[in-house]
């Protein structure tokens, strides 16, 4: 089942190191492993934009990051700290 992320958390680069929810926290690597199961495990939902979590790579780092979409408020980095 889906988890609506609602709250990300981020290191002092910006990066995303966590996601939140109503009553539920899980690290990076937890999500990375949940979406590698089931690549609908989390979404954002803000203002009926909904948008699915999706691992990334770069320079051979995986980053927890939204499909675009061209709405910025249901992006990660633009939800509130966990």
């Amino acid at each position: 089942m889906a988890q609506q992320v609602t709250k990300s958390s981020k290191d002092r680069d910006g990066d995303i190191t966590g996601l939140c929810g109503t009553g539920w926290s899980h690290t990076k690597p937890e999500a990375v492993s949940n979406i590698a199961r089931d690549p609908q495990a989390y979404f954002v939902s803000v203002n009926g934009r909904t948008v699915y979590v999706r691992v990334g790579s770069r320079n051979g780092r995986q980053y927890l990051t939204t499909s675009s979409d061209g709405y910025s408020p249901n992006n990660l980095d633009d939800l509130d700290d966990c």
